[in-house]
């Protein structure tokens, strides 16, 4: 086989959570055209039928996450990748926030991840290669406005995948995050639906990332899948920005 001709995640057992649509399916789609053997956690299946095994999963109940991982053990004794990339949105300010978004969002954001990597870690501790990514926001390192509960559970995120990082030294397992702007997604599709005048809101998060347009959920799949590589072997607690220059760029209009 001619050198660099090999795929790079091949042999690998790679976990989505999140997995049936966006920047999950579009992540699951390139492990998977990489040679990884993937496994998509999600409420539903969507098109992952075509790359990926589902296993049904409510990320932000423990019991359906033990479920999964028993289900997941049935399949594997191996997982050498987790994206914990399951994540749901919220319009809105502390003013206009209820205590049950804010309990509901941070459950299904922030202590997901906890739930899900707990129960991912004696099987990520028999890789040779273990790494977590874990899906972050540009929300977490910049004030958007009305995304109050959202910014706030992803700024948890980014501090967590630092805390998880240290913690693994001692196992091994790299811990990174990608901190997508805006992206094209479903998701972002469904929060423009709500918006008074949806065109003229597009326009705006466009116009928002000097860019000039949304982020495409596979340019933040790249950017998982290069911080998952095993060849990336030192690369550990460092976050990658994919928001068209949003975080650093001030550009005059």
């Amino acid at each position: 086989m001619p050198q660099g001709s090999e795929k790079e995640f091949a042999g690998l057992t790679a976990i989505i959570t999140g997995a049936a649509s966006g920047i999950g399916l579009a992540t699951a789609r390139l492990l998977h055209q990489q040679g990884a053997s993937v496994i998509g956690l999600d409420l539903n299946q969507g098109e992952l039928k075509e790359f990926a095994t589902w296993i049904h999963c409510d990320v932000s109940t423990l019991e359906s996450v033990t479920k999964a991982f028993a289900e997941v053990r049935q399949k594997t004794n191996v997982v050498d990748i987790l994206i914990n990339n399951a994540a749901v949105g919220s319009i809105g300010t502390v003013e206009s926030e209820t205590e049950e978004n804010w309990e509901k969002i941070f459950n299904i954001n922030v202590f997901s991840v906890a739930r899900v990597t707990k129960a991912a870690l004696p099987l990520l501790r028999k890789s040779k290669v273990p790494s977590i990514v874990n899906t972050c926001s540009i929300a977490a390192t910049a004030g958007i406005p009305n995304r109050v509960i959202y910014s706030a559970s992803k700024g948890a995120i980014r501090t967590l995948t630092f805390s998880m990082a240290c913690d693994f030294l001692k196992d091994r397992i790299r811990v990174n995050s990608v901190n997508p702007g805006t992206a094209d997604t479903p998701w972002v599709q469904r929060l423009l639906s709500q918006a008074d005048d949806p065109v003229a809101e597009r326009e705006r998060l466009e116009a928002r990332q000097p860019w000039g347009r949304l982020v495409s959920a596979e340019e933040v799949a790249s950017s998982v899948a290069y911080l998952a590589s095993p060849r990336q072997g030192s690369t550990t607690a460092t976050e990658i920005s994919v928001d068209g220059g949003m975080q650093n760029l001030r550009v005059p209009k």
